[in-house]
Parts: structure tokens; C-alpha cells; sequence
């Protein structure tokens, strides 16, 4: 396992800063797959790499295992969980309702500020192209899934499609070496993101129902 070590934090920085840290850099190895399903996960080890104490190590932990992203047994110890394809079809269904209601209502009411952050999302996304690393591609697509829930303003909604998209994430990249033509559907978020950016709700909604289903067809066409 390969964990990315950020800059170190000053050590006057809350325990709470500390867990958050970790939580994140835990959190991304996990979607991503760096962390493997099934695979054990040490504590002591992480702390070490990570330059923090057990103590933030654990409560980032505790806020995983919450996710379904990992998993404690009793005297055994704590692992990644498992990518678990049954889920499949139930994560696509509850994204098919909510991932649309976000895009229409961040093109209804998202600030000035987010609607910029939107447009250089779309610029980045604009410029991938087909020989681009898919891996780097997908945390792109990761990106722009995370702006749009959070331009929606519900922190709610935010709060149950990240998790639902981490899920996702995890399918994804179980099949990305055999997903044809990832750099394509990531592309597609431009004019999805524009259609925020004008304040076309409905353009939204409607892309980003086109989005998830396509997903999980791609999905099912390999199992």
C-alpha cells in the first residue's frame, strides 16, 4: 500500500485538522483503488508515513468505516471493503434520482463563485485527451462530480451523493483497464458543466441522467 504524504503539518494543529488530513489521504487511496479491496490496513504503519499520531489515524478511520469504505472486525483489525457488484445497480438507482436533482439545482442557484470554478473545471476537462493516463482521467471526472454537488448549496445532498460517487469510483476503477473510450465520457461533463454555468436546469438534469446511466451500461457490458 502506497500512501501520498502531503506537506507536514505544524504540529500546534489540531488533532482535529490531523484526522481530517488523514481521513482524505485514506479516503482518495481507497476510491482509487491504491488501497486494494480486502486489504488490511495498519495504523501504526500509516501514522508513520504519514507523519501524524495514532490518534487522527483512528478517527479517520472511524469516519471510513461510516462510508462503507472500510471495514473492523474484532481482534483482527481493520480493512478495506470489498468492491461489492450487487451494489450496482442499487447506487445507480438512488444516483439516477439525485445526481439530477443537483445539476438543476446548481444551475438554479449556484453563486457567482461557484459557476467560476465551474468553467475552469470545463476548461481542464476540455483538454483531456484520449492518450491522457485513465487513472488521472477519473480523478478529473472525481472533481467535477464533487463541484457540481457542492454548487447545488444543499450540504445534505452533497453530503449522500460523495459518498455515493466514491462507490462508484471503486467500480470503475475495478474495470478501468477494460473501460473503452474513459477519456470520452469524462469529456462529456463540458457541456453538461455549461449547462449549469448558463443557469439551464433542465439541459442539466437531462445530461446528467444521460451521464449515470451510461456509466453503469459501460459497467454492465463488461460483466
Amino acid at each position: 500500500m502506497t500512501i501520498g504524504i502531503p506537506p507536514v503539518i505544524d504540529a500546534a494543529q489540531s488533532v482535529g485538522t490531523n484526522a481530517d488530513r488523514a481521513y482524505e489521504i485514506m479516503r482518495e487511496q481507497l476510491i482509487m483503488l491504491e488501497i486494494r479491496p480486502g486489504e488490511p490496513i495498519n495504523d501504526d504503519r500509516l501514522a508513520e508515513q504519514l507523519g501524524l499520531g495514532r490518534t487522527p489515524i483512528r478517527e479517520g478511520l472511524k469516519r471510513l468505516e461510516r462510508e462503507r469504505l472500510v471495514v473492523a472486525y474484532p481482534r483482527r483489525g481493520t480493512f478495506a471493503t470489498a468492491v461489492d457488484m450487487t451494489d450496482l445497480a442499487n447506487i445507480s438507482e438512488i444516483r439516477k434520482q439525485l445526481e439530477p436533482a443537483a445539476s438543476a439545482r446548481a444551475a438554479r442557484t449556484a453563486t457567482r463563485a461557484s459557476r467560476d470554478r465551474l468553467t475552469e473545471l470545463a476548461a481542464s476537462i476540455a483538454s483531456i485527451d484520449d492518450t491522457d493516463d485513465p487513472r488521472e482521467v477519473l480523478r478529473k471526472d472525481v472533481a467535477v462530480h464533487r463541484e457540481i454537488y457542492r454548487a447545488s448549496g444543499n450540504p445534505h445532498l452533497e453530503d449522500i451523493l460523495v459518498s455515493l460517487d466514491a462507490h462508484a469510483t471503486r467500480i470503475w476503477c475495478l474495470f478501468l483497464d477494460r473501460l473503452p473510450n474513459v477519456a470520452g465520457h469524462v469529456r462529456e461533463h463540458v457541456v453538461l458543466l455549461q449547462a449549469i454555468i448558463d443557469g439551464d436546469a433542465d439541459t442539466a438534469a437531462e445530461l446528467t441522467l444521460e451521464h449515470v446511466t451510461g456509466f453503469e451500461n459501460a459497467i454492465r457490458e463488461l460483466l
